[in-house]
């Protein structure tokens, strides 16, 4: 991307303007090209801004292709570089044209050429220059994250172990591998785990939704099931931002939250993984936290 020079007109008079009031054609030229350069360089600016801000969705989508599942954080910062961009090519194209009009408000009231600082093009020069270190940086220090099987299983193992040993043995097969579901054994049983988790959700403030008793529906018509109810709750403020930069989350929304009992006995706390929603919907790293907190309350109902 060539910088444009600052191109000041010459002194008045001369072939092509003759005397009295306004500049010569010439000037009028110079300054028209000066500030079709300085477009150049605007234009040039918001498109590479926006090829940087999408290369983030290109190293989320390279990474489900390689691992299944995306980097958590891959297109935070070059979102970021993205707009800065874009934005200095909007200031840089405002701006010349502001400048443009000085001048040429000049040259109609045949005043004589004068220096013009090079503000402009040395503060672009130097913000590329950041941009640039900034950006080399960023692609230095990424790092391919761990594989989602790995990921998934660790998570599993560490809320099992954090757990006291439970009074009956946990389910077999609690998660199906790949399916984005997270489950854990719960000590209690159907109801009072849920009323556990009610009671931690009233504590924080959260609004419980709904409590959906399906063995109880299957019982009203005429149909034996295990215990098991599914809690619905969840936060405007938590939940909003969320679909503004991911409308699709909105069939996710509100968090779910399913307390079981199979038919041997045993209590399981299911709900959607963070990281599988994250996939799911390409939410931006920074908002993972707001659907992170449900692993924290099912782990907390199911001690």
């Amino acid at each position: 991307m060539a910088t444009p020079t600052v191109t000041d007109a010459g002194p008045r008079g001369g072939g092509g303007g003759g005397g009295g009031a306004g500049g010569a054609l010439s000037d009028y030229l110079a300054a028209e090209r000066t500030l079709l350069a300085w477009i150049r360089t605007g234009l040039a600016l918001m498109g590479f801004g926006f090829v940087v801000a999408r290369f983030g969705l290109f190293i989320r989508e390279l990474q489900v292709v390689q691992h299944g599942v995306a980097a958590w954080g891959s297109n935070g910062l070059s979102l970021w570089f993205g707009v800065a961009l874009i934005a200095a090519g909007v200031v840089v194209t405002l701006v010349s044209g502001w400048q443009h009009a000085r001048l040429v408000q000049e040259l109609d009231r045949g005043l004589a050429a004068r220096a013009r600082s090079s503000a402009l093009a040395a503060g672009v020069a130097v913000f590329l220059a950041l941009v640039g270190i900034a950006m080399a940086i960023y692609l230095i220090s990424f790092r391919s994250p761990a594989s989602p099987g790995s990921s998934h299983t660790s998570e599993h193992t560490s809320e099992t172990s954090m757990a006291p040993a439970a009074p009956t043995p946990a389910p077999a097969n609690p998660t199906a591998t790949g399916n984005g579901i997270s489950s854990l054994p719960s000590h209690h049983s159907v109801d009072e785990t849920v009323a556990r988790l009610t009671g931690l959700l009233e504590a924080k403030g959260v609004k419980v939704f709904a409590v959906i008793d399906h063995s109880g529906e299957a019982a009203k018509a005429g149909l034996a099931m295990p215990p098991t109810k599914l809690v619905i709750f969840g936060n405007p403020k938590a939940g909003t931002p969320l679909m503004l930069a991911a409308p699709s989350i909105a069939i996710d929304l509100p968090l779910k939250v399913l307390v079981a009992q199979d038919t041997a006995g045993n209590v399981s706390v299911s709900y959607n993984s963070p990281a599988y929603l994250q996939q799911r919907h390409m939410l931006p790293a920074d908002l993972l936290q707001n659907i992170a907190v449900v692993q924290v309350l099912a782990a907390k109902a199911a001690e």
